[in-house]
């Protein structure tokens, strides 16, 4: 399964990118996390359904510095395009 999110509340300059990068990592999750232009925290990630979803909540939790107002999120199937889970540049 494929999982793109977009989080939008304060963000950025709070750790989020590496806090995602590390539990996607635990959850043997494949993709990338970057910031965006506009603010926001963006997330392609792909694995089991049951890791995904469980990544999902972590999104909408965040880190402790974070405060999270929207998680929008769209499935799909699987590229199998990534090997690793890693931090991108801004976009």
């Amino acid at each position: 399964m494929r999982l793109h999110a977009t989080i939008q509340g304060h963000v950025q300059g709070v750790g989020f990118r590496v806090f995602v990068q590390q539990y996607a990592a635990n959850l043997k999750l494949t993709g990338w996390v970057r910031n965006t232009y506009r603010g926001d925290v963006e997330v392609l990630a792909e694995g089991s359904r049951a890791a995904l979803e469980k990544l999902l909540l972590l999104l909408e939790a965040g880190p402790h510095s974070s405060h999270v107002i929207q998680v929008d999120r769209e499935w799909s199937d699987a590229s199998g395009e990534f090997h690793q889970f890693a931090i991108e540049r801004t976009a």
